[in-house]
């Protein structure tokens, strides 16, 4: 199948970040602490590939730019893989002690014993259904269920955002403006979901 021009841009763009991130690190490019600047950069990326994932169909609905419904699953996925690579490199970063090896106990209580962990491994949990399914094979096996499960999206966002605030200990200006992005994107869906309720629009996710 032809890529559309919309379509190159986001592969290129997304891979060639990562591209320049992992460079960066081999390269001891990411100054004093690689580690915790590579977690931090990774789940940045997630959050903002989410938003604009969520921006496609509000895009296609008020201004008719059809085109960035080929990218939304893409956009998606990624957004999954970003957030699978902060998952990864956050477990490392506090199970891994030098000298001794992996400790599981760390993990656990750097997961499950700080708020901002666990809403964002609850947002990525509910992420995984999701990418998992985002195929066409899956959209014909699940029919009018696909919808519902895919509308789990909302949640992630919500707690993703969460994750981000209680994350940021000093000056939330800056998750402050990105998590008001994510708000505004569900609030503009609303009125796309009320009609899809009713049967005058199709609204997917």
């Amino acid at each position: 199948m032809k890529l559309t021009k919309l379509q190159w841009a986001v592969h290129l763009g997304v891979l060639l970040s990562l591209a320049w991130l992992t460079a960066a690190f081999f390269t001891r490019r990411l100054g004093a602490n690689p580690i915790r600047e590579l977690t931090l950069r990774t789940g940045l990326a997630a959050f903002v590939l989410l938003g604009l994932s969520l921006a496609c169909t509000p895009l296609n609905a008020y201004l008719k730019w059809r085109s960035v419904m080929r990218v939304r699953r893409a956009l998606g996925l990624y957004a999954f893989l970003y957030a699978s690579l902060h998952l990864a490199i956050f477990v490392y970063d506090n199970g891994w002690i030098a000298g001794e090896g992996f400790d599981a106990t760390f993990v656990y209580q750097a997961l499950f014993e700080k708020r901002y962990a666990l809403a964002g491994l609850s947002a990525y949990v509910i992420l995984i259904p999701l990418a998992v399914t985002s195929t066409s094979g899956w959209l014909r096996r699940l029919g009018p269920r696909w919808q519902a499960v895919h509308r789990l999206v909302y949640a992630a966002a919500l707690l993703a955002s969460l994750h981000f605030i209680w994350l940021t200990k000093v000056d939330l200006s800056r998750p402050l403006i990105y998590v008001a992005a994510i708000v505004a994107l569900l609030l503009m869906r609303l009125p796309l979901l009320l009609q899809a309720r009713h049967g005058r629009q199709d609204i997917r996710a």
